[in-house]
């Protein structure tokens, strides 16, 4: 079981230039994966983040690679016929205005100056995938130690279902029984002197514990929760599958509610649909 949240860092270290490659990953429905790269790098980006959804499934991913270079057999020069057409436009400018610009102004605009490079991105490809690769392997290996955590809280999560449907189960015959008994009452009570009719008596009783079982949700109950023990035991991301079994077993949590007649089933289900609630928190950090 992995967490969504994590950090990972690693680097790489040459005579030449330097590469940091950070992981951070936090809670999200989706996967989503937002990236900050060095200029000179981008060319590799569709391949980085090709490598991250392999191994990452679901949550907000943050990818920061820096490149520091040392030595470059990189030069730059002056595109002069462009800086020529923006000192004649300057200095119309200044005629009219008597505002002039600076060097600085000059050395922002994008094109004056050219850097002519040898050091094409096939140079840092294989120092930066390896280093990739080992930071997404450090997130994984803290994803998956905290992760273990969450797998602990939500084992003891599914044990606290367990007891609680356990014991709704050994009072649901009883539920049975007493209703049965209120309705034979009753029904004499209507009835009064008159004759008891036995045949009519139990053609009521049958129908209404059809509208009041809660056998059918306890079986249900029981079968989402063989399930999710067997998903917490699986090696694959289950977060989502996780949500939407805990979504059922409060479904039938509310039936059963709305069912009881009895004050101890009623005080079980509160305490059915808390932890419940307690696991939908729990599986909020999970891939």
């Amino acid at each position: 079981m992995l967490s969504m949240t994590g950090y990972s860092e690693s680097t790489y270290e040459s005579k030449e230039y330097s590469l940091s490659v950070s992981l951070k990953s936090y809670n999200s429905r989706y996967l989503e994966i937002a990236t900050n790269i060095s200029h000179s790098l981008t060319a590799l980006e569709s391949e980085m983040v090709s490598m991250i959804r392999k191994k990452i499934r679901r949550g907000h991913v943050e990818l920061l690679v820096k490149l520091k270079v040392y030595e470059s057999s990189s030069t730059v020069n002056v595109d002069t016929a462009l800086l020529s057409a923006y000192v004649k436009a300057f200095e119309e400018i200044g005629r009219k205005t008597g505002e002039y610009p600076s060097f600085s102004d000059y050395a922002s605009i994008e094109g004056i100056l050219v850097e002519n490079s040898e050091d094409g991105v096939e140079k840092y490809k294989d120092a930066l995938m390896n280093t990739l690769s080992d930071a997404i392997e450090k997130l994984l290996a803290e994803k998956k130690r905290e992760g273990e955590g969450t797998y602990q809280d939500l084992s003891r999560l599914g044990r606290a279902l367990d007891e609680n449907i356990s014991f709704i189960e050994s009072k649901s015959g009883e539920m049975e029984e007493a209703f049965r008994n209120l309705l034979n009452e009753r029904y004499k009570e209507l009835m009064g002197d008159k004759e008891l009719d036995e045949e009519r008596l139990m053609s009521e009783l049958a129908l209404m514990l059809v509208k009041y079982s809660i056998n059918e949700e306890l079986k249900r109950l029981r079968v989402h929760l063989a399930e999710y023990f067997r998903l917490l035991e699986v090696n694959e991301p289950v977060g989502k599958k996780l949500d939407f079994l805990s979504q059922e077993m409060n479904r039938e949590s509310n039936t059963i509610g709305s069912k009881s007649q009895m004050a101890e089933i009623s005080s079980k289900v509160v305490a059915l649909k808390d932890t419940i609630e307690n696991i939908r928190e729990q599986i909020r950090n999970i891939e």
